[in-house]
């Protein structure tokens, strides 16, 4: 940006990190490498048991006006975070995690984007190419055209719908209205992850806005949390649950009721793959509350409730059958947007 820095609106980075040794100096000498100057650091480490915490406290002693806490125990994304946004000052915040990269200009073009919108604005968000534990490219969140526009439309302004229809937002390309935070009172504690919900309770109250342009590397690594979901156990599609309960009670007509119809069923099915027997038939009493399920949604709770041991089969599956995104270098011009 050419104006000076005071009259820059200020953007606070929350970075939470834990045991992400091997990408967090990356990580965050991506953030104090910006063109943009007007940065606060804000770092929440989750009681990290590998080098991390080493390599934190080096780069604050280089950058003094870092802030960073050493959680005694880990607390949780979403406790991290807000403990991050309790601290922050800054107009804009952005939620990073400890093994991405922000791209040199990624808070200068978003900045300046956002300060065209309107209030009614909560998000701005933009594309992201994926990279491996080696930093090497993958492949693109949207598919890119010739000139490197996404080349599937991309859904901007009022997005609920959209949001309760499908995951097409790239988390940590996005950044965040303060005051969104504020109104929303951070992200829900009581939940294991936290996209889902954000996305809905602000999804509801403001409008997002696209930025067709690649700004943030997102590293895909083993044992990530989109990866648990299928594990027995895990906390994710409990948390999913509640953020449906709230989404029943924020929609605002029927065509909304019946796309969360559609994305219950979904999670029902994944219920049954987790052998999260239970929880499938809570689901399909909170789905009862929208229409009367369809006979494949009732076979399916039907096997829930026999129990059936199939998560085995199932991540054999996914481990070896499944169809995996193509490296950059070999993309075709069609690929599936995830």
């Amino acid at each position: 940006m050419k104006e000076s820095a005071k009259i820059e609106p200020l953007v606070s980075v929350v970075c939470t990190t834990y045991n992400q040794g091997p990408y967090v100096e990356e990580a965050l000498r991506s953030v104090l490498t910006q063109s943009y100057r007007n940065i606060e650091l804000i770092i929440i480490d989750n009681a990290s048991t590998d080098q991390t915490v080493a390599i934190i406290k080096r780069i604050v002693r280089e950058h003094p006006r870092v802030k960073f806490i050493a959680n005694p125990e880990n607390r949780g994304l979403c406790k991290a975070f807000n403990q991050g946004l309790y601290l922050a000052r800054g107009k804009y915040v952005i939620d990073l995690s400890g093994d991405d990269l922000l791209l040199p200009q990624r808070i200068e073009r978003q900045v300046v984007a956002f300060e065209r919108l309107s209030d009614s604005y909560g998000v701005l968000f933009s594309n992201a190419r994926y990279i491996d534990t080696h930093g090497e490219p993958l492949h693109e969140h949207y598919p890119l055209d010739s000139k490197g526009k996404a080349k599937v439309p991309v859904p901007s302004g009022d997005v609920y719908k959209e949001i309760l229809r499908k995951y097409f937002i790239c988390t940590p390309t996005m950044m965040i209205r303060r005051s969104v935070l504020d109104e929303l009172g951070g992200y829900d504690e009581s939940l294991s992850y936290e996209d889902f919900d954000f996305w809905v309770r602000s999804g509801v109250r403001y409008r997002y806005f696209y930025q067709d342009e690649i700004l943030t590397h997102k590293r895909i690594v083993p044992h990530s949390l989109s990866g648990e979901v299928a594990r027995p156990g895990n906390q994710i599609l409990e948390s999913t649950y509640a953020v449906c309960n709230k989404a029943y009670d924020l929609n605002r007509d029927q065509e909304e009721f019946d796309i969360l119809a559609a994305r219950i069923r979904t999670f029902i099915r994944k219920c049954l793959y987790a052998q999260e027997f239970e929880l499938a038939v809570r689901f399909r009493k909170l789905l009862n509350y929208i229409e009367d399920p369809d006979l494949l949604t009732e076979a399916i709770v039907l096997l829930c409730r026999l129990r059936l041991p199939i998560n085995g089969i199932y991540r054999f599956y996914l481990a070896n059958f499944q169809k995996k995104p193509p490296r950059r270098k070999d993309l075709a011009l069609d690929v599936v947007v995830p």
